[in-house]
């Protein structure tokens, strides 16, 4: 595949970005392309180690806030640290989530919440907690990450696709809510993502060839190219796009 060359987007040089689930993976693409557009950014996660590894890469002015975002009030806490020191967000992108498999045979109801909790409910506080700064500034753009596995009919992990389907219907009501301020709120939706967590637990040389099989394009496809459809989304170059799901699977459903 390949790869992308820098889009320099102006617009964003000096913005405040607020990431969620920063410390690896998708997100730790997203905070490394935001700091080359010249941002400011901001991220919480819970992973400690892998945080401060991230920040150790990056030049510019970007800071961490511990945090576990299940629980809403550490939430607000560390999104309160971040504002105080980069000011408020004008980008919010709410990416934190954990695919872990299960079978629906195994699902309590307590992993149930918990799971909920993981890939759902942290989105609609992390917006609440932004939209007011985002209304006195005359606007901004809110990015929540999707997935392609319900569209799919993926199984395996029916707690996590159900709070996948949901973030769709979150982003159209909240783009209606907040669309008179000018703040967009949109959707990405990515594939089958090459992160290193993805390799490690679940790629296989059966189980890529099924996913290419499935797609469209015939590569697999990495996290820049998650970061920079985020890129497009956050700037003011997507100023009329609103409430909608823009795909990053390779043409997979």
């Amino acid at each position: 595949m390949i790869k992308p060359q820098s889009t320099e987007y102006l617009s964003l040089r000096g913005k405040t970005v607020f990431v969620t689930g920063a410390a690896s993976g998708i997100g730790a693409e997203i905070v490394k392309a935001f700091v080359e557009q010249g941002a400011k950014v901001g991220f919480v996660d819970m992973d400690r180690q892998g945080s401060e590894a991230l920040l150790a890469e990056l030049t510019g002015e970007q800071i961490f806030a511990e945090c576990d975002l299940r629980d809403i009030d550490a939430l607000k806490v560390a999104f309160s640290k971040l504002a105080a020191k980069l000011g408020p967000a004008e980008v919010l992108v709410n990416n934190a989530a954990r695919d872990d498999r299960h079978d629906w045979r195994d699902v309590t109801a307590e992993y149930w919440d918990e799971r909920q909790n993981n890939n759902l409910r942290h989105m609609f506080f992390a917006i609440q907690a932004v939209a007011d700064g985002m209304i006195a500034a005359g606007g901004g753009s809110i990015i929540n990450m999707g997935s392609n596995s319900w569209w799919e009919a993926g199984g395996g992990f029916p707690a996590y696709t159900t709070a996948k389907a949901a973030v769709h219907g979150l982003t159209r009501t909240m783009a209606r809510d907040l669309g008179s301020h000018r703040i967009r709120v949109n959707t990405v939706v990515p594939g089958w993502i090459m992160t290193e967590r993805q390799k490690e637990l679940w790629v296989t040389p059966e189980a890529l060839a099924k996913q290419i099989e499935r797609q469209c394009l015939p590569d697999p496809i990495d996290p820049i190219y998650v970061a920079r459809m985020v890129l497009f989304l956050a700037s003011d170059d997507s100023a009329a796009c609103s409430a909608n799901n823009f795909m990053v699977e390779g043409g997979s459903i």
